[in-house]
C-alpha cells in the first residue's frame, strides 16, 4: 500500500517535473464533496460523504476519492481511492492508482484502472475495473447529469452500478451485478461554490448478494429522502 502511494507521488512529481512549472501550465487543485447528507431511515439515519480532489497540471494530476458512510456512532462503509489522472482527450481523463475498503471488515486492496470524464450530451462518467487479491474482479459505473430550471435551480440524476467477478462470502457479495443505486437530488446554488439540496436516492441488491442479505434477515431494496450539502473549494 505505501510502495504504491509512494510510486503515484513520484509519477505525479516526474509528469509535474516534465511540464517544467510553465506559467501557461500552473499546479493547481480542487476539493469536491458531491455529496454530503443525511438519508432517512428506520433506526439511525446514516450520513454519506462522498468526496473528490485533485493536485495537478493539465495533464497530469494526483487524485483522491472518498466514500464513507456512518450510522450512529459506527462507520459501515469507507472507500479511499488514491489515482494518478493523464488526460487522455479534452474532457477525459485515464486514472490508475489503489483503491481500499476499510469498512466492512474484513478489508479490501484493489488496483484502479479507470476513465473519467465529460461524454456528449454532457453526461458525467466515472468508469473503473478494480483487481484484488485471490483473482477478486469488479467493474463500477457511475453517471451523472445535470437539468437546469434556473441558473441556481438545478435537479441533478444518478446512477451507480457496481458487478463482481466471483462470489466474497466473508462480505455477502455475490458475482454479477451486486447492487445498484440511483438518485434524484434537486439543489439551490446560493454560491456555484456551495449549494444545499434534497431529494431521493433508491438502492437495490440483486443475486447472491441479495440472496445474503435475505439470509441475515436484511431487506434488498430501500428508498431513502435525502438532505445535504454540495460544495467545491
Amino acid at each position: 500500500m505505501k510502495k504504491l502511494f509512494i510510486t503515484l507521488v513520484c509519477l505525479l512529481t516526474s509528469a509535474n517535473s516534465l511540464a517544467g512549472g510553465r506559467s501557461d501550465d500552473p499546479l493547481l487543485g480542487k476539493l469536491m464533496i458531491g455529496q454530503f447528507e443525511v438519508r432517512e431511515a428506520d433506526g439511525s439515519d446514516p450520513v454519506v460523504l462522498e468526496a473528490q480532489g485533485w493536485l495537478g497540471r493539465d495533464l497530469h494530476k494526483f487524485w483522491v476519492k472518498a466514500d464513507v458512510e456512518r450510522v450512529g456512532s459506527e462507520t459501515e462503509e469507507a472507500e479511499l481511492q488514491l489515482l494518478y489522472s493523464r488526460a487522455v482527450a479534452p474532457y477525459w481523463d485515464l486514472q490508475v492508482g489503489w483503491r481500499h475498503d476499510d469498512r466492512p471488515k474484513p478489508n479490501r486492496d484493489w488496483l484502479a484502472l479507470g476513465l473519467q470524464g465529460l461524454s456528449p450530451y454532457y453526461f458525467e462518467i466515472d468508469a473503473a475495473a478494480f483487481i484484488g487479491e485471490d483473482s477478486r474482479t469488479a467493474l463500477r459505473l457511475e453517471a451523472e447529469y445535470e437539468i437546469l430550471f434556473t441558473q441556481k435551480l438545478i435537479l441533478t440524476p444518478e446512477v451507480e452500478l457496481n458487478l463482481f467477478g466471483k462470489d466474497d462470502p466473508e462480505l455477502g457479495i455475490g458475482s454479477g451485478l451486486a447492487n445498484a443505486q440511483a438518485g434524484l437530488r434537486l439543489r439551490y446554488e446560493f454560491r456555484r461554490e456551495f449549494a444545499p439540496y434534497i431529494g431521493i436516492n433508491w438502492t437495490k441488491l440483486f443475486n447472491g448478494t441479495a440472496d445474503s442479505a435475505r439470509e441475515e434477515g436484511e431487506e434488498t431494496s430501500d428508498t431513502q429522502f435525502v438532505a445535504g450539502i454540495r460544495a467545491w473549494f
